[in-house]
């Protein structure tokens, strides 16, 4: 097992800054999931680590030691691609044993990790196949097994499942996930699926435009995103954004006019008031989950929408609700399943300690929680 640490990493292309002072590090042990949306540098920073790419500025700190200047192969460091780089002329016993070949390790110590490997990932009766006769999820356990075998100091992902379908995705992650208790070796995972993120990782650091957003638990980032962009970004669906004007507050905190509901009653949010007067413009965040379906529009906290779309998944679903003649938007969940029809009315209530209040530029920090 290692530790890893990153100490202002950065990376040019030219002109074009990709990283700008990336600082992080990494426990022996963790499991670490880089997320962020496409072309932000998630796997341009992974590259950076493993020693295909070089840095610009900055230091790699691996187990102590600095690593700039160490070659890839000799970092101790085994990375699986999402296209599986598997050597198609060759079987799968010489895809996984090549690397282990090359370093000089004895034929009979080949034999053993190769066999310890393929029970682990229940390759056994396929050692013999090539990769073009192997599902994906084959292919891809091959891969991993090919990493297995050389017990690096850390594993890379690099979106290793973005090439399955949705059912495989789903038992590749639970596989990963048995893989990582087993071996208990670090492991820095990086994916644009979010979810991903949230049901494999210790930690996730949220990249965005080649900066990091925040740094924390799945959980700190769902319950306490620090600004808009983090906000929108973890959760499915995606978390409920309205404009807002603050128009005083209390105990409780907060009370907002939301824009387009300015006949309907105001939303208490419970969010430090300290420094926000009267009049001033936020954004309003609720995630679809904590919005609650009322009986009527006789409550505080209440707001009307029209419904525009029903999906029924089953065991829960969503309610696309809209105001009428306007593009204000709420998504709603709901356990269970639902009567509601397209075109009738949707009470919903917000709890206050539900909310998020963010100041309107993306990046830009949100204000405190009461309960924080």
């Amino acid at each position: 097992m290692a530790t890893l640490q990153l100490k202002h990493i950065d990376k040019r292309f030219g002109d074009t800054v990709v990283l700008h002072d990336i600082s992080l590090s990494t426990a022996e042990g963790e499991f670490v999931a880089l997320v962020g949306p496409s072309g932000c540098g998630k796997s341009t920073l992974l590259r950076i680590i493993s020693g295909l790419e070089p840095t610009s500025g900055g230091d790699i700190i691996l187990d102590g030691q600095r690593v700039n200047d160490v070659s890839a192969a000799q970092r101790g460091l085994a990375m699986v691609f999402q296209s599986y780089a598997l050597y198609p002329h060759m079987t799968v016993y010489q895809n996984m044993a090549f690397g282990l070949e090359n370093t000089g390790t004895p034929k009979a110590e080949i034999e053993r990790k190769i066999g310890d490997a393929a029970r682990m990932l229940q390759l056994d009766a396929l050692l013999q196949r090539r990769p073009t006769q192997l599902s994906g999820g084959q292919r891809q356990r091959v891969a991993i097994g090919r990493a297995i075998v050389r017990n690096p100091k850390l594993f890379l992902f690099d979106e290793p499942l973005s090439n399955l379908d949705a059912e495989l995705r789903v038992q590749m992650r639970a596989e990963i996930i048995s893989l990582h208790q087993r071996l208990k070796t670090g492991m820095i995972y990086v994916t644009h699926d979010q979810v991903e993120a949230m049901t494999m990782a210790d930690k996730i650091v949220v990249l965005r435009a080649g900066r990091v957003e925040q740094t924390g638990s799945p959980l700190e980032l769902y319950n306490r995103p620090q600004n808009r962009f983090v906000a929108g970004f973890i959760g499915s669906p995606r978390m409920n954004f309205v404009d807002a004007t603050v128009t005083g507050s209390d105990a409780g905190g907060l009370r907002l006019a939301l824009a387009g509901f300015e006949s309907q009653a105001p939303v208490t949010v419970a969010v430090d008031p300290v420094a926000v007067a009267p009049g001033a413009k936020v954004t309003l965040g609720v995630r679809p989950e904590h919005v609650e379906l009322a009986d009527s529009a006789d409550a505080a906290g209440v707001i009307s929408l029209e419904i525009a779309q029903v999906e029924q998944l089953g065991g829960h679903g969503f309610l696309h609700c809209a105001l009428p003649g306007s593009k204000r938007s709420m998504v709603v969940q709901f356990q269970g399943q639902t009567p509601s029809r397209v075109g009738t009315v949707a009470h919903l209530r917000i709890p206050a300690k539900a909310c998020h209040v963010f100041q309107t530029a993306a990046g830009e920090p949100a204000l405190a929680r009461l309960d924080s």
